[in-house]
């Protein structure tokens, strides 16, 4: 599948919220969210970004890619880790597909979330186990 395929699947967001906000929530999502997105909280998370990816690379062949141009199938740590970081200083975007599963994973430099497009039962349940060790939420749209 191309990006623009995969972005039209059903998907589910690895977040630091254990589910999505209603859009006529009483709280202060906004605040709460810019001050998450801010340093250093934004680089504790993006941390256990890179955390769930390295990780999920032990499981399965990784293709990652910070332009959605040129790949490199499984960086070496250090480089995925690097890509995670760029992603986050330049405010870009970072795609990550599991070519076996035909899932793909998309992390932007402005959010603090990761989203999963197109997983398996097997799948979802492998991100969910890394997702908790990083004490973060899988959670799927309303």
């Amino acid at each position: 599948m191309t990006i623009e395929e995969y972005l039209e699947q059903p998907y589910w967001v690895i977040d630091i919220l254990p589910k999505q906000v209603p859009v006529h929530s009483r709280g202060q999502y906004f605040r709460i969210e810019g001050y998450y997105r801010a340093h250093p909280q934004i680089d504790a998370i993006y941390r256990k970004f890179a955390n769930i990816l390295l990780k999920l690379n032990c499981y399965e062949d990784l293709d990652v890619s910070t332009n959605g141009e040129e790949w490199v199938t499984n960086p070496a740590p250090e480089d995925m880790e690097a890509m995670v970081s760029k992603t986050l200083s330049d405010k870009t975007m970072c795609y990550i597909v599991l070519k076996s599963a035909e899932v793909m994973v998309t992390l932007s430099g402005d959010d603090t979330y990761m989203t999963v497009y197109h997983p398996s039962e097997e799948i979802l349940q492998l991100i969910s186990s890394l997702v908790v060790s990083e004490n973060l939420y899988l959670w799927k749209p309303l």
